[in-house]
C-alpha cells in the first residue's frame, strides 16, 4: 500500500458566487495545502461539505484534484454514506479515477447495530481494492463504532485504518492495542492529535492544517523525534486556534477563516451558513494571533 502520510487535510470545497463548485480554486487550494505541510487530502468529506455535493461534482473534484497534484500527495476520497450499495458504487467509481484510498464514515441517521456496521464496512471493502479508512464520529452520526468492531474489521486486508473522532481515549487505546502495528489510527479532532500520537496513533485528518499545516507537521515530527516537550508546546499554542475553528459546526469557521485571510472559497451551501457576527469576531481576533502557513495565491491564479 502506498503511504498516505501522517498529516492529511480534510479539504474545504471552494464554491463560486453562485454556489457552484469552483474547480480551479479547488486545484489552487490542493496545491497550497501540499506546499504548506500536508501529506495528502481528504476530498468531499465533512469539511468538504460532501453531504451537499452531487454525485457528478464529487467525481469531478476527485479527478481535478488528482490532475493537479499527481503523485505529490495522497487523495483520500470520502465515499461512505448511510446506504451500503450506494457507498459501494461511489467507492468503485473513485477507484477508477485513481485515488489512493477511501474514507468510510459510520452510517448516519439510520443507527445500525455493531453487526450492521461490521457487515456494511465489510461489503464496501469487498467491492474495491482501495485501502479503506473507517471514520468514527458519533457526535455527527449518533452511532459509535465500538473498538471491538474496529478490531474485527481490521482483520480485512484492505481495511487499513480509522479516523477516530469520538474523543474517547480509552476506546482509541483499545483499538491501537488490539490491531496490527501497521493499522493506521488517525485523530479526527485536531485537539486530540498529540494525545493520540502518545497512545501509539499514526497521524491526523486535520482542519486547522488549512491555516497552520507547517506547524502541525512540525508538532508531529518533533513528537516522533522524541522532542515531546517541544511538541507539547506547539500543541498548547495551537489550542486557541483549534477552539476558534470549532466554535460553531465545522466547516463554517474554517471556510470563513480562509475567506478572511485572502484565499476565497465562497460561502457554505445551505443548510450551513456563514458564522454569526459574535463567532466571526472570535475567529478574526484569534487569527490575528497566529502566523498563517498557507500561501495565498496571486489574484491572477483564481480565474
Amino acid at each position: 500500500m502506498r503511504k498516505l502520510g501522517r498529516l492529511l487535510t480534510a479539504m474545504v470545497t471552494p464554491f463560486d458566487n453562485e454556489g457552484e463548485v469552483d474547480y480551479q480554486q479547488a486545484k489552487n487550494l490542493a496545491q497550497a495545502l501540499l506546499n504548506s505541510g500536508s501529506d495528502g487530502l481528504v476530498v468531499c468529506g465533512t469539511t468538504g461539505e460532501g453531504a451537499t455535493l452531487r454525485f457528478e461534482e464529487e467525481f469531478r473534484l476527485f479527478a481535478e484534484v488528482k490532475s493537479v497534484i499527481g503523485n505529490r500527495g495522497a487523495i483520500v476520497a470520502s465515499t461512505g454514506s448511510y446506504d451500503t450499495k450506494y457507498s459501494q458504487e461511489l467507492t468503485k467509481e473513485a477507484e477508477k479515477i485513481g485515488v489512493a484510498a477511501c474514507l468510510l464514515v459510520v452510517p448516519y441517521y439510520n443507527r445500525p447495530t455493531q453487526q450492521g456496521l461490521f457487515e456494511h464496512f465489510s461489503a464496501i471493502a469487498r467491492a474495491t481494492s482501495l485501502p479503506c479508512i473507517l471514520y468514527n464520529v458519533p457526535s455527527r452520526t449518533a452511532t459509535n463504532l465500538a473498538a471491538d468492531t474496529v478490531i474485527k474489521l481490521s482483520q480485512i486486508d484492505n481495511i487499513v485504518g480509522i479516523k477516530e473522532a469520538s474523543g474517547d481515549f480509552r476506546q482509541i487505546a483499545h483499538i491501537i492495542q488490539g490491531t496490527k502495528s501497521d493499522f493506521l489510527v488517525y485523530s479526527g479532532n485536531d485537539g486530540d492529535t498529540l494525545p493520540i500520537l502518545a497512545l501509539g496513533g499514526y497521524g491526523v485528518v486535520s482542519v486547522i492544517s488549512h491555516l497552520v499545516g507547517i506547524q502541525m507537521k512540525d508538532m508531529i515530527e518533533k513528537f516522533l523525534d522524541g522532542k515531546t516537550q517541544e511538541a507539547a508546546a506547539i500543541h498548547r499554542r495551537l489550542l486557541p486556534l483549534i477552539n476558534a475553528m470549532f466554535i460553531i459546526s465545522n466547516p463554517m469557521p474554517i471556510r470563513y477563516a480562509l475567506n478572511y485571510i485572502g484565499f476565497p472559497v465562497g460561502k457554505p451551501r445551505l443548510p450551513l451558513v456563514e458564522p454569526d457576527e459574535k463567532s466571526a469576531e472570535i475567529i478574526r481576533t484569534t487569527l490575528r494571533n497566529y502566523n498563517i502557513d498557507l500561501a495565498i495565491p496571486p489574484k491572477s491564479a483564481h480565474l
